[in-house]
């Protein structure tokens, strides 16, 4: 039986985006980039909200971007590999290949998806991440958090659900970020 894993860049006050949405205050860091890219790689599906998938799209619809980098190419391959899963009341079609499009999240269907998966699922988005909180689905959830305070915005974790965790994995990156791998512990 695969994982549901949440994973996500957060700042320190726990936000994936500040208050005007943005989230462009995440300066580029070589060694944090292949990390995520190996976490993505290990991967079999991934499940996105609308907006996030609109913005990770670019990764196969953009040529320009693998050709930038040996490193940016194999975060390209890394992300186009595995199936998406993308769920949207607005979007009638998908731009990416191995894709589908669904009008809700219905967490029968994602608890069927892991239970019959080889490989584990990321889930990404705060709004999506809390539905599967919610709903008891996640597995884990790792976080890279940021050295920097953004004083409001979405917060990364929101779901309405007390949820215990076991730390499993850290790891310290040289521009001061901090990648944390939380078990989610079952009552």
């Amino acid at each position: 039986m695969a994982k549901l894993i949440y994973l996500t860049n957060v700042s320190l006050d726990g936000f994936i985006e500040d208050r005007d949405g943005a989230f462009d205050w995440f300066p580029p860091d070589d060694d944090v980039f292949a990390f995520t890219t190996d976490i993505l790689r290990s991967a079999g599906t991934l499940l996105y909200g609308r907006r996030l998938y609109e913005l990770m799209a670019v990764w196969e619809t953009d040529g320009t971007l693998a050709a930038q980098s040996d490193l940016m190419a194999d975060f390209a391959h890394a992300w186009q590999a595995p199936s998406k899963v993308v769920y949207s009341t607005t979007l009638t079609a998908v731009p990416t290949a191995n894709t589908t499009l669904e009008p809700r999240f219905d967490p029968a269907l994602v608890r069927d998806m892991t239970a019959t998966a080889t490989s584990d699922l990321l889930v990404g988005g705060a709004h999506l991440a809390a539905q599967a909180f919610d709903a008891g689905l996640v597995d884990e959830c790792q976080l890279f958090v940021w050295p920097l305070v953004v004083g409001g915005g979405k917060p990364a974790l929101s779901g309405t659900m007390r949820s215990d965790l076991e730390l499993l994995d850290e790891r310290r990156f040289g521009n001061g970020v901090v990648y944390l791998r939380y078990r989610v512990l079952r009552g």
